[in-house]
């Protein structure tokens, strides 16, 4: 019984990881109808930033869970400005591709520069230990990433559904031509949501830095089981993103723990299966798939 609760603790912390990238892509895809395939890349920027400013200027984790994100915003503002707007109005295909090339390159960069072996970094202070909890032996680290990605989500969903600005950035994603004919000009959200979901990727990689190796190909896989979280929550849906993020998290977590070969396949097995009866996925509709 103990080490299936470390297994869901253990799934829960990779499911925060999923949860907050997914509801990045989520958004944009949402608000932009981008595909972004160089989120990864981006998931992998923040946990290479993070090592970079361990290493360069001694901030540790704390300051760069804080730095990484508002730094990684500032890149997606930048690229979505020179380059994704651009493409907007053409088929979705060709910004697909332009994100698809951009993780090349980036990728690319960070393998010249850092080379193909994992950086080093070490657990944050305070948070090396182990807790014990009615008998389990829990990680002070997992515990924390786990609480603080549903802190996040929570606080990014009372964002989303409680102020003006996500009323309207909601609005945009469940129906974004709905939303230009009452008035709102959509197009003057798409820069900050874009870098704001970067920025959720950012998050992701931070978190991930202490107990993942870090090597710019860490965003190959990840990316990968991160249209599975989309597609299996539903595209679009920001909901939807959250709660397949958690759940895909324990699903790898059990399959690692009971059936480590088939791990991976079982999170295919499950979009397939959540494809199969709702098209749309968990929470998306019908129109959206």
């Amino acid at each position: 019984m103990s080490a299936f609760i470390q297994y869901t603790l253990q799934g829960l912390a990779t499911g925060g990881f999923y949860a907050l990238a997914a509801l990045g892509l989520a958004v944009i895809f949402g608000v932009m109808g981008v595909v972004n395939f160089s989120h990864g890349a981006m998931y992998m920027l923040g946990a290479v930033g993070s090592a970079v400013l361990l290493d360069v200027a001694d901030i540790p984790f704390w300051g760069a869970l804080v730095i990484v994100p508002i730094l990684l915003f500032l890149f997606g503002v930048l690229v979505e400005r020179l380059l994704v707007r651009w493409l907007l109005k053409l088929d979705p295909l060709y910004n697909f591709l332009l994100t698809f090339g951009l993780t090349l390159l980036i990728v690319d960069l960070v393998k010249r520069k850092y080379g193909v072996s994992g950086l080093p970094y070490e657990l944050p202070a305070g948070l090396e230990g182990r807790v014990t909890v009615g008998g389990l032996s829990l990680s002070s680290y997992q515990l924390f990433a786990a609480f603080f990605s549903v802190a996040l989500c929570v606080a990014v969903w009372l964002l989303l559904t409680k102020t003006r600005i996500g009323m309207i950035v909601r609005a945009s994603t469940e129906d974004a031509e709905r939303t230009r004919a009452l008035g709102i000009n959509v197009g003057r959200w798409v820069t900050p949501v874009f870098g704001f979901g970067i920025a959720l990727a950012g998050v992701a990689g931070v978190l991930a830095a202490p107990f993942r190796a870090i090597t710019a190909d860490m965003g190959s896989n990840f990316i990968i089981i991160l249209f599975a979280v989309v597609v299996i929550g539903g595209l679009g849906s920001i909901l939807g993103a959250v709660i397949a993020g958690f759940l895909v998290g324990l699903v790898e977590a059990y399959g690692q723990a009971y059936a480590p070969s088939y791990a991976q396949v079982l999170i295919f097995v499950l979009m397939a299966a959540v494809v199969l009866v709702r098209p749309a996925g968990l929470f998306g509709r019908e129109e959206a798939s």
